[in-house]
């Protein structure tokens, strides 16, 4: 059995670092923001709901991972 001292802390790859994950899922919302809102295609509006929806709850989740 290992002890984990106060100034250690676990490595997490760099992808899955909270930094990067969060802007990913900010330019989902915002992806999906300007899906709902374009004039052109009723197929894109048809998936903006879903883009959004995975984009906040993809930042909903990563808002708990390590900085």
């Amino acid at each position: 059995m290992t002890k984990m001292t106060g100034g250690t802390k676990r490595s997490w790859p760099g992808w899955a670092r909270r930094g990067f994950l969060e802007n990913v899922a900010i330019a989902l919302i915002l992806l999906g923001v300007v899906m709902l809102v374009q004039p052109f295609s009723i197929t894109l509006y048809g998936w903006s709901f879903l883009t959004v929806l995975v984009g906040v709850v993809m930042f909903t989740i990563v808002s708990k991972f390590p900085e």
